[in-house]
């Protein structure tokens, strides 16, 4: 069973501008603690043997300077690695370049640690339609199937769990997480207005079942 409002408020959500060589940016940053230890939250974002049962399958070079490839999805290079403490790699998805960044802490209480995953990407006409959630909404889902995973140490079902995302508490997941960025968005400084109109195209795509 997953607690939908429980997952949505587990996740800390941020946005802030940033400039680079390329030109100006914006950064998503979303993090989680969980009920393990920093050892075992490494091995589960960076083992090809786990990756695959709550993510999708990586295959590559997964090492500093090498290069992966996430199936059906984004490629890219890896630019550093500090085991067990983080990484950064390009994000390469058809003609578009972006930035990610994972770290990894100990969390307060004892036997948990924090994820940490920093998403970096030029602001352009997509940014400025469907803001922070087009690209936060799947990290949401991404540390949603994390924490199901790290529960039980098994593979999340991929079918079920295509299934759940497009019924009511699925919809609601998306919906609650496609708003959430929307606030964040707003609290960075956007025109809320515009930042609401952008939370929403975003919801809109997450939850329209396919005709």
């Amino acid at each position: 069973m997953i607690d939908v409002m429980h997952q949505i408020n587990a996740v800390t959500r941020s946005v802030e501008s940033r400039t680079l060589e390329a030109g100006d940016a914006r950064v998503v940053t979303a993090s989680q603690v969980y009920h393990t230890d920093v050892k075992d939250l490494w091995d589960a974002v960076t083992s090809p043997e786990r990756l695959p049962r709550w993510f999708s399958a990586v295959s590559g070079d997964l090492r500093e300077g090498g290069s992966f490839q996430i199936e059906g999805n984004a490629g890219g290079t890896i630019t550093a690695c500090d085991p067990p403490h983080g990484f950064s790699a390009t994000w390469e998805y058809g003609e578009s370049v972006s930035w990610i960044s994972v770290r990894i802490s100990p969390a307060e209480g004892g036997g948990r640690a924090q994820l940490e995953l920093e998403h970096t990407m030029l602001a352009d006409d997509h940014w400025t339609q469907y803001g922070p959630g087009a690209t936060g909404v799947g990290w949401d889902s991404a540390l949603l199937g994390l924490t199901l995973h790290l529960r039980s140490g098994e593979a999340v079902d991929r079918t079920a769990a295509e299934k759940w995302m497009m019924s009511e508490d699925g919809i609601a997941f998306m919906t609650g997480c496609g708003n959430r960025w929307g606030a964040a968005h707003v609290e960075a400084g956007a025109d809320a207005a515009a930042a609401e109109a952008a939370a929403q195209r975003t919801i809109a795509f997450y939850t329209t079942v396919p005709g």
